[in-house]
């Protein structure tokens, strides 16, 4: 069997009763830290589990899952995940791999940035497609056009657009939001639709999950002077806005 355990979205505190008891069902027990910024801390999760826990890289579930696999043949597996198990691809690959080969599989939700959002105040079935505000070093793209064209598509329909920022989690780099903007303002320099500039609005959520996160709205010309702290952080352009929206957000607006 092979389960799948989500970590919450900030330390070990935020593993659900239900993901402990699998973890302690478990054979032999992995975390993997790449996908997103954890602030747990592994030591207290072993001692809390009274499990050894072994860190996976990126290349042993992306590249050499075959062995993971195996081992799920024959014993109970538990992967721990940071946020929810399945809001990462890799991890949905995974899955696929695992089923093909008939073995059992088991997810354990937990909370992920994918419902932290709503503490800004927007509505989360007003969301439209994700996107990815990737280092220009890591794309063959030097401006993110595709992430400049979900924002444009969103917009058309009043939807919101949820930016993850990129990070390398192996160099402990991160993406904050004043890079991610600037990076955005220079695609809109060679795009020129107006989708994404000094004047557009837009939300930072710092930190989600944390008991020191912070939520700051305002426009980019504004919010880009701003040091925002320790990450975690996604960026967020609004579409259309209800009422009850614009209500919400006048509570972390930035005064111009």
């Amino acid at each position: 069997m092979l389960s799948l355990i989500g970590l919450g979205l900030w330390n070990e505190k935020d593993l659900s009763l239900r993901g402990v008891e699998e973890v302690l069902k478990a054979d032999e027990v992995y975390i993997e830290l790449y996908t997103s910024r954890w602030y747990g801390n592994i030591e207290n999760l072993k001692r809390l589990l009274k499990k050894e826990i072994k860190v996976l890289e990126r290349s042993d579930i992306e590249e050499k899952y075959e062995k993971i696999l195996e081992k799920a043949k024959e014993k109970c597996i538990a992967l721990l995940v940071p946020g929810d198990p399945l809001i990462a691809t890799t991890h949905s690959s995974l899955i696929l791999e695992a089923k093909k080969r008939g073995i059992e599989v088991k997810v354990v939700h937990a909370s992920s940035i994918y419902s932290a959002v709503a503490e800004t105040g927007l509505h989360i079935y007003k969301f439209g497609a994700s996107a990815t505000v990737p280092f220009p070093e890591r794309t063959q793209e030097v401006l993110p056009i595709s992430t400049y064209e979900v924002i444009r598509e969103n917009k058309k329909r009043g939807l919101h657009t949820l930016l993850f920022l990129d990070l390398i989690a192996e160099e402990n780099k991160f993406m904050n939001p004043n890079e991610a903007m600037k990076i955005l303002l220079k695609t809109e320099e060679t795009m020129k639709e107006e989708i994404f500039t000094e004047n557009t609005h837009v939300v930072v959520f710092c930190r989600a999950g944390s008991e020191n996160s912070s939520i700051f709205y305002g426009k980019v010309k504004d919010l880009v002077k701003i040091d925002f702290g320790e990450p975690p952080y996604v960026l967020i352009v609004p579409g259309k806005l209800h009422f009850t929206e614009k209500e919400y957000l006048k509570l972390f607006k930035v005064e111009e």
